[in-house]
């Protein structure tokens, strides 16, 4: 099952060449969330960007021919982890990230539980809790949530 997305909003392949784009969304993204709560440092966070990034799992966000933003779907021995979900936030607030976060989700034919991590204050946390997600834990930086296997959206509307 397949999950369109609006108009002009394509998903396509990472690559090795991403990943500055993606350490500069990053940045855009959640530098003002993280600032206040442990500080911002450019060159680690690009240093976490490399570490963590797999073109295999993760796709571009690609918003009327220019990139927008990415999002990585990765496996793990016991769950599928949600990653590096960042949009621009000139896109934020139009249903877009909804959109995307359906259309990958509904690629997920596997029986793991999904995970992530998001940051404390952040307003992704709404958005994944309307797509099934609760929290496990907050440590005060991040908080980890999780949604079970199985789970269906009572309604593709409204997100």
């Amino acid at each position: 099952m397949t999950a369109a997305l609006p108009r002009g909003v394509a998903l396509r392949a990472a690559t090795m060449d991403d990943v500055d784009v993606i350490a500069a969304l990053k940045e855009r993204v959640l530098r003002r969330d993280l600032e206040p709560l442990v500080g911002w440092d450019p060159e680690r966070s690009r240093a976490r960007i490399v570490e963590h990034f797999s073109p295999l799992h993760t796709r571009m966000i690609v918003i009327d021919a220019e990139v927008a933003g990415t999002i990585t779907l990765r496996r793990d021995s016991d769950a599928l982890w949600l990653e590096m979900f960042y949009l621009d936030e000139v896109y934020q607030g139009r249903g877009i990230g909804s959109a995307i976060l359906r259309a990958v989700l509904a690629e997920v034919d596997d029986d793991r539980a999904l995970r992530l991590q998001v940051l404390v204050g952040s307003a992704a946390r709404r958005l994944y809790e309307r797509h099934g997600f609760v929290v496990e834990h907050d440590d005060g930086v991040d908080i980890w949530m999780r949604r079970g296997p199985g789970w269906t959206s009572p309604s593709a509307s409204g997100d």
